[in-house]
């Protein structure tokens, strides 16, 4: 699975990086780095949680960014 994090800037300066193929995988940070890592760390914890569920086979998680 090819997982997309798009990356925005809030007005208050935060960032939001979402997980696109991840619907509700939204998540804050002081920096961007901050905001892609707690992305990416709540993206495997969904997939994990999908694949105990039998949910969607077990493939590799490849991560690319792109900034909005």
């Amino acid at each position: 699975m090819n997982l997309t994090i798009d990356l925005d800037r809030e007005q208050d300066g935060r960032w939001i990086a979402e997980a696109l193929e991840l619907p509700g995988v939204m998540c804050y940070g002081q920096s961007r780095d901050e905001a892609i890592s707690n992305a990416e760390r709540l993206a495997i914890e969904v997939i994990a949680d999908r694949i105990a569920h039998g949910e969607f086979p077990s493939s590799a998680l490849v991560v690319s960014g792109r900034t909005t």
